[in-house]
């Protein structure tokens, strides 16, 4: 009965309205009522049903939108691993959709709270709790975590409420890596504050102090404005509200 309710066309009406896009949907309904008759004007043969109706009214823009943290994060890691090259790849609870196209290039092992259930070839998914990772002690070569670690210990995707939650999940990171080895990670930078139970905002000095033992390799950004800032130092994103710091991290040898 619930899937039958979310594909009628009650719920996708419904669904055009609502969200922060309202006043916007609101306004381009005029022009999708006029298009519907000029397309049935067009080709008055063929029935266009209500109930088949499927109105998107906010997406006759100017240029493709798109998310500047997820889509300069993903670019960012995917030309530094095809740099690296390395024989596997982990992530830890980054974006799926990100980590579908990362594998097409190089073995992935995805381990996230909520698993995922696919089955594809150069993708390997395990459940695992970033607190808790089921790896040995320095055992990984390549590592991310991008916009994850943030979100630890704020309960939002069912895990335990713990405000060192952050802390723990860096340690984790941290104590997989082997000599060698380099970890990804972005998150949310700026003035440093919890927004419960969203996220967490950190300056980019107390993400480099959860990582004490490895050394900082680059650091970049996605600024309020949403440009891509590469190799710049951590001070950048002092006056930030909520930017998006990318740390590469290396573990010394030896």
């Amino acid at each position: 009965m619930r899937r039958l309710f979310r594909n009628s066309a009650i719920a996708r009406w419904g669904g055009a309205f609502l969200g922060p896009h309202f006043v916007a949907a609101v306004r381009a309904l005029p022009r999708y009522v006029a298009d519907w008759f000029a397309y049935q004007a067009v080709v008055p043969g063929q029935k266009v049903s209500f109930s088949d109706s499927y109105p998107c009214l906010i997406d006759r823009v100017k240029a493709t939108p798109f998310d500047p943290h997820y889509f300069f994060q993903a670019a960012w890691l995917a030309r530094l691993l095809r740099d690296c090259t390395p024989l596997l790849h982990v992530d830890v609870g980054s974006s799926a959709m990100m980590v579908n196209v990362l594998s097409a290039s190089v073995k992935t092992a995805f381990v996230d709270y909520r698993p995922l259930r696919v089955r594809l070839s150069n993708l390997n998914s395990l459940a695992g709790d970033i607190v808790r990772l089921p790896f040995r002690d320095a055992s990984i070569a390549s590592i991310s975590c991008l916009h994850v670690m943030e979100h630890v210990g704020l309960g939002r995707y069912g895990d335990p409420l713990n405000p060192s939650g952050s802390q723990h999940a860096a340690a984790e990171l941290q104590r997989v890596l082997r000599p060698g080895g380099r970890l990804f990670l972005s998150v949310p930078v700026g003035r440093e504050r919890v927004c419960f139970n969203a996220h967490r905002v950190f300056s980019p000095g107390t993400v480099r102090s959860f990582f004490h033992e490895l050394q900082l390799q680059s650091f970049s950004l996605v600024d309020d404005s949403g440009q891509f800032n590469e190799g710049v130092a951590l001070e950048a994103a002092d006056s930030l509200e909520y930017g998006c710091g990318l740390f590469e991290f290396v573990r010394a040898r030896g």
